[in-house]
């Protein structure tokens, strides 16, 4: 959290912190599906961010380089005595966590205006989610997410805006306390 502020201050210092927005050729165009109305750039975006967790999860369950990847996750020690070079697999783990940063930071500056502080709430948000749907389980993680943001949209709907980061919070805290290892988590 605290490289989070010093990365933002510094880009700060190197450009601005004025806000910022990609547009869009589809934000203007809409699908009318009755009382919802949805842009075709989040559209795109949806489809693009199921094709990128679909990959993910098939590369990862489906791939030998995906197992090791997984196995290096869960025991290191383990992984390198059934022969899985773990310094590469950490490697890779890092450019693949980077890279859907990148996917993820691509989408939001389409769909959002930006600026270098942007990224906390989602950042914590992220972290919550991943605590919520259980470490290490990427379906616990696609269901924490949607969970997450029905939740908060429903307190924005019933409570307004302010309150949707502390429902967050007190949702985190109500399955730590039911479930510590979080809703698909594995007792090891």
């Amino acid at each position: 959290l605290g490289l989070i502020y010093i990365i933002q201050n510094l880009s700060v210092k190197l450009w601005t912190d004025d806000i910022r927005k990609i547009d869009s050729s589809f934000s203007s165009i809409t699908l009318d599906l009755g009382m919802l109305n949805i842009t075709y750039d989040r559209l795109i975006a949806i489809g693009f961010t199921a094709l990128i967790l679909i990959t993910l999860y098939l590369f990862l369950t489906k791939t030998d380089v995906g197992r090791a990847l997984r196995a290096t996750s869960q025991n290191h020690e383990a992984a390198m005595l059934m022969g899985v070079n773990v310094n590469h697999m950490y490697m890779l783990s890092f450019g693949i966590g980077s890279a859907l940063a990148a996917a993820a930071g691509t989408v939001a500056g389409i769909l959002t205006p930006f600026n270098p502080y942007m990224g906390t709430i989602p950042g914590i948000m992220a972290f919550t989610v991943i605590i919520i749907g259980g470490l290490g389980s990427i379906p616990g993680a696609i269901i924490a997410g949607l969970m997450l943001g029905l939740v908060q949209n429903f307190t924005i709907f019933y409570f307004g805006g302010a309150w949707k980061d502390a429902v967050a919070f007190v949702l985190l805290i109500v399955v730590l306390i039911i479930k510590p290892t979080g809703l698909f988590g594995e007792d090891h």
